[in-house]
Order: structure tokens, then sequence, then C-alpha cells
């Protein structure tokens, strides 16, 4: 069953791993068919993708309404891109909710600090991790108002 959100959504999952990817999206797509996930690789394919670089240069795509973050994961990891979406004028706006294996108070201590919008440990099964999704659906989209970037005419 679907749960109706006021519009369709547009989410960036970060994520190194393919199979979290995957299972994100799935878990996403079975409450938010409507939904449209994109995917980055790691925080330089991130930061590429919002800034319309390397392999994103002439893309189409739209900046996404939230940003699922994954911490820990090559090149540049989640805690570094973290920082320059938060202080970069043109992306601070978009809530990130950081989804990630660690639990620990470090992780997320930084991450608020650095400006996550929200903090969760992934889920160790897929029903779980389909209920999370269900609930950041509902909160990111039909319970809290978020800012829309006016961009330059």
């Amino acid at each position: 069953m679907t749960d109706q959100l006021q519009k369709p959504i547009h989410i960036l999952l970060v994520d190194d791993d393919e199979d979290d990817r995957y299972l994100t999206r799935e878990a996403f797509h079975q409450h938010y068919p409507s939904s449209r996930i994109s995917f980055a690789e790691d925080g330089e394919d991130l930061l590429d993708f919002l800034r319309y670089e390397g392999r994103y240069s002439g893309a189409a795509h739209t900046l996404p309404e939230l940003i699922l973050l994954d911490l820990n994961m090559p090149r540049k990891d989640g805690r570094e891109a973290l920082r320059e979406i938060k202080a970069n004028d043109d992306f601070r706006h978009i809530p990130i909710v950081v989804l990630t294996t660690s639990d620990a108070k470090d992780d997320i201590e930084t991450s608020y600090f650095n400006g996550a919008n929200s903090f969760i440990t992934k889920p160790p099964t897929f029903q779980r991790l389909s209920e999370v999704t269900k609930a950041i659906g509902q909160y990111w989209f039909n319970v809290v108002t978020v800012c829309e970037h006016l961009e330059d005419e």
C-alpha cells in the first residue's frame, strides 16, 4: 500500500554500497512509487551532481529536495561533503538526513554540528528500512515545510 505525498519527491541517495542504494530505492518506491531517486557514489560525486560538473556536466536533472547521506565512503566521505554543502549558499537549504551504519556518538554529534537535519542509523532488515523510508517521506514531504531555493532569474 502506498502513502500519498503532497507532490512527487526527488531524493539524492549518496552511498558507495550498491546493495544499500538498491534496497533504499526499493523501500522508497514501495511507499512512494512516484518518488525519483538519484544516486551519487561518494562525496565528490555528490558535489558534482549538485554543481552539474564532471559526469553531470550538461545534465538536465533538478536539485534534490532531500539528500540521504552515508558517512563512510571513499574519495570524499559524507562528513566532508556535509560541511561543504552547508557552507554553500546555493545548497545549504537542501535538507540532509545522514543515513549510515554508524551509531557512534562522535559521528552523531559531528553530523549535527556540521548541519545535518537528521541522523539515522541504517536498519538491519529490509522491513525496518521500509518503515524508516516511509517515515522519512511522510516527515519531509507532508509534515514540515522545507525551504525552496529561489534561483536567480
